[in-house]
């Protein structure tokens, strides 16, 4: 099997753990002898620091991945707002495009590999106008994992995601569940479900609470989709 230099993690919404899983799959990739590096094109929600905007997440996949990459690599559009990107953008006067951050990918690609793209909120989040998060994946030829936060009303949330993804003309490599609530019920009922109902395969279920450096143990099949 042909290794994959690339992956894109989805999201069946925001704040259910792309950026845990991004950060637990690079530490699994590493593990494994791969050159793996986060990366997170659009961040919003940035904050002002000494040393210029910096977003949480972006930098949770910094340290995740290889010593000694800038930053600006990582994230290369950060904005202040924690809104939408493209209502986030508009307030810091920017406009976000493709190329550049086409430009930031590839540069990375070409240093290491693979390179783990986080996405921004849900699979249809707006970047600029004309822009949505999937073009991506589709310019870049992204394979897409979809992480999917275990909690009540998530099956609804992961078909769609699931669906959408596919019609987008995107490879849907596999998902990945993450236990968000600690206290939902029938768990792995929900589980059963959706490895019936998703056209691809589970490629790790998450611990609620376990540190990313850890919680890698659980994503060998992941590693094993990636080659």
């Amino acid at each position: 099997m042909t290794s994959l230099d690339r992956v894109f993690i989805a999201g069946t919404d925001t704040g259910i753990g792309k950026t845990h899983v991004s950060c637990a799959l690079l530490h699994a990739l590493r593990a494994a002898g791969r050159d793996a590096v986060g990366m997170k094109p659009v961040a919003s929600g940035c904050e002002q620091t000494p040393a210029g905007l910096r977003n949480e997440d972006a930098l949770a996949l910094q340290a995740a991945g290889p010593a000694g990459v800038p930053y600006a690599a990582i994230n290369p559009v950060s904005l202040r707002a924690p809104l939408s990107p493209h209502l986030a953008a508009a307030r810091d006067g920017v406009t976000v495009t493709l190329p550049p951050l086409t430009e930031a990918f590839e540069r990375l690609r070409e240093q290491h590999a693979p390179v783990v793209v986080e996405g921004v909120g849900g699979w249809l989040v707006p970047l600029a106008p004309g822009l949505v998060t999937p073009a991506l994946a589709q310019a870049w030829e992204l394979p897409v994992i979809l992480v999917i936060g275990l909690r009540l009303g998530c099956l609804n949330h992961a078909l769609l995601s699931a669906r959408a993804i596919v019609a987008d003309g995107c490879r849907l490599l596999g998902w990945v569940g993450n236990r968000i609530d600690p206290a939902m019920e029938a768990v792995e009922d929900n589980l059963a479900t959706l490895r019936a109902l998703i056209p691809a395969p589970c490629l790790g279920v998450l611990p609620h609470g376990e540190p990313a450096a850890s919680a890698a143990r659980h994503l060998a099949a992941a590693v094993a989709a990636l080659g």
